[in-house]
Parts: C-alpha cells; sequence; structure tokens
C-alpha cells in the first residue's frame, strides 16, 4: 500500500519552483521534501508528502485528520505522535 503522510514545513530552501525543498516534520521527525509541485507551500503549512515529494497543501485540521486515519489503520510505525491541533 502507497501512503501520503502529512507533515509541518519548518524550513524552506531554494528559489527555483523546479528545485525547492522543505524540513518537514512528521510527528517530530525531520525529513528533506521536494517542494515542486506545490510552489504555493510556505513555512508552518502542512503538506501531503509521498515518496520524499508534497503533492498538495492541507490545513492543520486535514493533517490532524489523516494522521488520525494512518494511526487507527496502524501505519505510522515511527510517526505514532500526530501534530498538535
Amino acid at each position: 500500500m502507497c501512503l501520503a503522510v502529512p507533515g509541518k514545513i519548518l524550513a524552506i530552501a531554494g528559489e527555483d519552483p523546479f528545485f525547492r525543498t522543505g524540513r518537514v516534520s512528521f510527528g517530530g521527525i525531520i525529513k528533506s521534501v521536494s517542494l515542486a509541485c506545490v510552489p504555493e507551500a510556505r513555512v508552518d503549512d502542512y503538506v501531503l508528502v509521498h515518496v520524499g515529494m508534497a503533492l498538495s497543501v492541507l490545513d492543520e485540521k486535514e493533517a490532524a485528520e489523516v494522521f488520525s486515519y494512518l494511526k487507527e489503520m496502524g501505519e505510522l510505525g515511527e510517526l505514532a505522535t500526530p501534530p498538535p491541533s
């Protein structure tokens, strides 16, 4: 099964829309993520990430809801801590 997981953007690097990356927190685990598909994303936004690529911007409520569903399904593993609501 393929999953997209919500995370909060902590910092953004790069100005070229095709090469922008973000430091994204997934319940405390921080990863570098491509922001090429979400040029509108800003620091403190929540993004839905699949295989290191942010696919869409979510509001905080949507991000918490997705985390809740993933937790219910047992699909979070080490990402078991949901974002603050």
